[in-house]
C-alpha cells in the first residue's frame, strides 16, 4: 500500500481546515408584517409565505 513520503506541513493542513466555519442564516423583512424571518422559511410571527397564509397562527400570539 502507497504511503506519504513526506509529512504535511501544519500550514498546508491548517489551510485545508480554515473553510469549517458556521455562518449566520440570512434575515429579511416579511414582505406582511415587516418582522424579521429566516429566508425561504414560513414568517414565525404572521405564517406567510411568498404572499399567502401558510401556517394558521393563534390568535393570542399576536
Amino acid at each position: 500500500m502507497p504511503n506519504p513520503k513526506r509529512k504535511h506541513s501544519k500550514a498546508r493542513r491548517d489551510k485545508r481546515r480554515a473553510n469549517w466555519k458556521l455562518t449566520a442564516p440570512d434575515i429579511s423583512a416579511c414582505p406582511e408584517c415587516t418582522k424579521p424571518k429566516q429566508s425561504h422559511q414560513a414568517c414565525p410571527s404572521c405564517g406567510s409565505y411568498k404572499g399567502r397564509i401558510v401556517v394558521r397562527m393563534k390568535e393570542g400570539k399576536e
